[in-house]
């Protein structure tokens, strides 16, 4: 058989608004599943995780499929709470398309506002679905109007609802033949196509299927959003729905030329505790035991699967367009590429700006929550687990974006691994940065040094934002070559030192935006001039100097301990803009930018990161639960006042 195109579609929504019920919905429409899934009774197939089905909400992106019309649509569950806008990012990125879901009567909510510009900034073809017509309270005219003022405009209603409201309403897709909806996919369309409206304005009368192939253009190069509407609980609207995602949303074919190039965004570990990678295929084709270049080295697939039938299914080949579970790549990492992928530029999430030691409730079982933590880490770079034995203080520590996501942790670690945990209160991350160029050496056959090993280093300043870079200027003959086969395979082994001590700077805070320089090396070998006789060097040796340097030379340079500083957005009502902009102002923000429209005011501020969460808890009291935020990383920037330092910050 022959395969099929495919299409990979998000499901996306604010909480509560129906996402994962539509999903199941979809299957059963497809013929996947004989009954749909209940959230409250928890039995839908894409939110697996037990805190998922006990909260009712998508913590992990999840990954379905179902034929459709020749086609395979691969549906990617993605979560709704701002905790998880990354993992949502992550899903993004591998999509054709898109179905953004809405309340009928909650109507467009502010998480609602976040997705779609998400989507709108990375260009994915976007289709609306209202859903829960069958609510009391719903109100599709209203939401279709919220949709226009707060959304977008370009949005094209696709048929009627019948019975809001009611348990029987329904919805009617327009005909071709409707007058009155030709005349709105024209004035739709002439708003991006200055030839349909130069023939609207002639009075030409275009045909049917002239304006459906133009819907379908202008929807697949993300100008135009065909809204539909319905309710998943009792499926009215689904097959109106299922019939626009095939007309409208583009397909990818399957192509077997050049080499694979792909992205990895999911990891999680199957029964046996073995790494699983879900990787959508842009190009080429990847099969069992073939050779890819991943960012930790050579992988080669011990195992590939995709979705059919309604089960993961092995199959002996990836074609381009596809999703499918990889096995055995053991060093694989959410967000890595190979082929082309890995050249493209790789996706930027804010980084966690909060973090918190957590604690086994046994002491006994610490070694294991390291260990957890590390394998959590492997599946979400970003949550970026300390769990080195002395890190500050000997507590063991992992990044955050809230209080939900610290819930989700524990409840994986207690649920998955068998571990109570308690968590200190939350502190913002700081880094620190070099105040000036500092040197120093310790050399072998000295009183200062036991080891067999001469190691210097230079510590001095990089540009903002240019992380830790490592030089070498000592020169190979005066490195142990014998240990590590080449002056790269040792520089790189003194790299790893210096990494691991500079994590923790003068304040307890990593280092960073420096540039730290190898100026000398020697080693001792029972035949060697009087200057380096001795027992012969071992790597132990480096391994013991190497942190002793880098700690005398960061001393020397000294450090600024730098607070991050976030770019904000928000979108409130124009009533409580000022509200807004006066505590701005209290805590010191800069107001970069202002827009407005007649219902939303536009801000955008630099903010301190302590006073993020602040924004957050106080946002939706000041605008009525209107508001909505979101936040990219801008900076780092020196506190003001004493150094704040990580050691005494975040005890339980």
């Amino acid at each position: 058989m022959p395969p099929r195109p495919s299409l990979n579609l998000g499901v996306l929504a604010h909480v509560d608004a129906g996402k994962t019920t539509l999903t199941e919905r979809l299957l059963h429409h497809a013929g996947v599943v004989a009954e749909p899934g209940s959230v409250d009774a928890g039995t839908t197939r894409t939110d697996s995780l037990a805190l998922e089905r006990r909260r009712g909400i998508t913590i992990k992106a999840a990954v379905v499929a179902f034929p459709l019309r020749g086609a395979t649509v691969n549906v990617i569950d993605t979560p709704g709470h701002p905790d998880f806008i990354a993992e949502v990012e992550r899903s993004l990125g591998v999509l054709d398309g898109a179905i953004l879901v809405v309340s009928a009567v909650e109507g467009v909510q502010p998480q609602t506002r976040i997705l779609f510009r998400a989507l709108q900034r990375l260009r994915v073809p976007t289709l609306l679905f209202v859903n829960k017509i069958d609510r009391a309270g719903a109100s599709p005219d209203r939401v279709v109007a919220a949709v226009r003022s707060r959304l977008t405009p370009d949005v094209l209603p696709m048929g009627t609802v019948d019975g809001a409201g009611s348990r029987a309403a329904g919805f009617t897709a327009y005909s071709g033949s409707d007058r009155g909806f030709r005349e709105e996919e024209c004035l739709a369309l002439a708003e991006h196509d200055d030839g349909v409206l130069a023939a609207y304005v002639d009075g030409a009368d275009p045909s049917s299927s002239s304006l459906a192939r133009a819907v379908a253009a202008q929807t697949r190069a993300c100008v135009l959003h065909p809204l539909f509407a319905g309710s998943a609980a009792t499926g009215a609207g689904v097959a109106e729905l299922t019939d626009g995602i095939a007309r409208l949303l583009p397909l990818a074919a399957p192509d077997s030329g050049g080499p694979p190039s792909g992205r990895v965004f999911k990891v999680e570990r199957g029964a046996a505790g073995e790494k699983v990678a879900y990787v959508r295929l842009f190009a080429g084709e990847l099969r069992v035991r073939q050779r890819i270049d991943l960012p930790q080295g050579v992988g080669k697939p011990a195992g590939l699967a995709v979705h059919r039938d309604g089960e993961w299914r092995r199959t002996d080949r990836l074609l381009a367009g596809q999703v499918g579970r990889v096995l055995g790549l053991a060093e694989v990492r959410v967000g890595d590429g190979f082929g082309d992928a890995a050249r493209a530029a790789p996706q930027h999430f804010p980084p966690p700006t909060l973090e918190a030691a957590v604690t086994a409730v046994d002491p006994a079982r610490e070694p294991a929550l390291r260990a957890a933590l590390a394998e959590l880490s492997d599946q979400d770079p970003l949550i970026r687990a300390r769990t080195d034995e002395d890190a500050s203080g000997g507590r063991v520590t992992v990044s955050l974006y809230g209080r939900v996501q610290q819930e989700v942790i524990g409840s994986t670690l207690a649920e998955d691994h068998g571990i109570e945990v308690t968590f200190a209160d939350a502190a913002v991350v700081h880094v620190e940065r070099p105040r000036a160029r500092g040197e120093a050496v310790i050399r072998l056959n000295t009183d200062e040094n036991p080891h067999q090993a001469t190691i210097g280093l230079r510590i001095e300043p990089g540009p903002p934002g240019s992380g830790l870079r490592f030089a070498t200027e000592a020169p190979a003959r005066d490195m142990p070559l014998y240990l590590f086969r080449s002056a790269e395979g040792f520089a790189t082994a003194v790299e790893k030192h210096v990494r691991r001590t500079l994590a923790r700077g003068r304040h307890g805070w990593e280092v960073t935006d420096c540039v730290v320089t190898l100026t000398e090396c020697a080693y001792s070998t029972a035949d060697g001039p009087p200057s380096r006789r001795g027992p012969t060097s071992t790597a132990y040796d480096f391994r013991q100097v190497t942190p002793r340097v880098a700690r005398r030379a960061l001393a020397r340079a000294g450090t600024v301990v730098c607070e991050p500083v976030l770019r904000v957005t928000l979108e409130v009502p124009v009533a409580d803009a000022a509200v807004v902009q006066r505590l701005l102002g209290r805590w010191g923000a800069e107001v970069t930018a202002q827009s407005g429209s007649a219902e939303l005011a536009g801000l955008e501020a630099l903010l301190e990161a302590t006073r993020l969460h602040e924004l957050q808890r106080q946002l939706p009291d000041l605008t009525g639960g209107e508001g909505v935020m979101a936040s990219r990383f801008e900076c780092y920037r020196p506190v003001t006042g004493r150094p704040v330092s990580r050691r005494s910050v975040g005890r339980g």
